[in-house]
């Protein structure tokens, strides 16, 4: 190994004195070193993700808590732990299949999935295109806005009723309810969205003589996107939950239909079971569909 020369050895002792002065000063200012910067940020990141798991865990600490109290005090009610066994035996075999009226809640969850999806597809279909044409052409919207404000509030089970009697059936009928429920937020959001592009977008897209297909495709869907997507995340929530009413009204298969089943059978233990599994399923379609919007929702920094 070469010996270090003497200009090296003044440049190495040049950076050593430089950062020595640099933490004197430092310590003088009163203004924290680089070390100590690392650990504030550590302890912060810490505490974050320490909030992040401690709330949420004391509050469903307190939650089983209040559970056991009243379980203690209502004998009918399962308690957590009885609860819990019964969960293990259930999902132990979640896709068994014993006849038509005696599936898994694999089944039975795929079945409700399976609804929501179809109904809430079509809801898209025919609900985005709607909103775009209401927003867009004041005609449309003097046409249809009264019609909106008539349906909108009328109960999406309110609907059953006619489902069965156009589809003779309890799968369409379910369906039917979920379209009804899914389309409206999606033809009011998509709508407001249009309505608020900036009308100097529209002039621009005038002045360049841009066909009715860019304009929608490429001045209106980018901005109307955000109000678009909120929109669909208030569909699927709403879906998800008619759902479970419907298919308790309409039978056959469906987390619904199982849950009411078990009512039938006084297993209160799976009822709480499909409470649950209801809320987890919801839970993870919002959070899904939060993440989608912000992803296509833009700021100004």
């Amino acid at each position: 190994m070469s010996s270090v020369t003497s200009v090296e050895r003044g440049a190495l002792a040049e950076g050593v004195s430089t950062e020595a002065a640099a933490g004197q000063a430092a310590v003088a200012t009163g203004a924290p070193s680089r070390a100590a910067q690392w650990a504030d940020a550590g302890r912060e990141r810490l505490e974050a993700a320490l909030r992040a798991v401690v709330g949420p865990v004391a509050g469903f600490a307190l939650f089983v808590l209040v559970w056991q109290v009243v379980a203690m005090r209502i004998p009918e009610i399962p308690t957590p732990g009885v609860t819990w066994q019964a969960a293990v035996t259930l999902f132990s075999d979640p896709f068994y299949d014993n006849g038509p009226n005696d599936k898994g809640i694999g089944w039975n969850l795929l079945a409700s999935l399976q609804r929501v999806g179809i109904g809430f597809g079509l809801a898209a279909l025919v609900g985005i295109p709607v909103g775009f044409a209401i927003g867009r052409y004041a005609p449309v919207r003097a046409m249809f806005s009264p019609i909106v404000s008539l349906l909108r509030p009328v109960s999406p089970l309110a609907w059953l009723p006619l489902g069965l009697l156009l589809f003779k059936a309890a799968n369409p009928a379910a369906i039917w309810a979920i379209f009804i429920c899914s389309i409206w937020p999606m033809i009011i959001n998509t709508a407001v969205g249009v309505s608020r592009v900036p009308q100097d977008y529209l002039n621009v897209a005038r002045v360049l003589n841009l066909s009715e297909w860019k304009v929608t495709t490429k001045v209106l869907l980018p901005a109307v996107l955000p109000y678009m997507l909120t929109g669909v995340r208030l569909s699927i929530g709403t879906a998800w939950l008619v759902i479970v009413a419907a298919e308790m009204l309409t039978g056959g298969t469906g987390i619904g239909f199982w849950l009411w089943d078990e009512w039938n059978n006084l297993k209160v233990e799976h009822i709480v079971i499909a409470i649950f599994v209801i809320g987890i399923v919801g839970l993870i379609l919002e959070t899904l569909l939060v993440a989608l919007a912000r992803r296509f929702t833009y700021t100004e920094e």
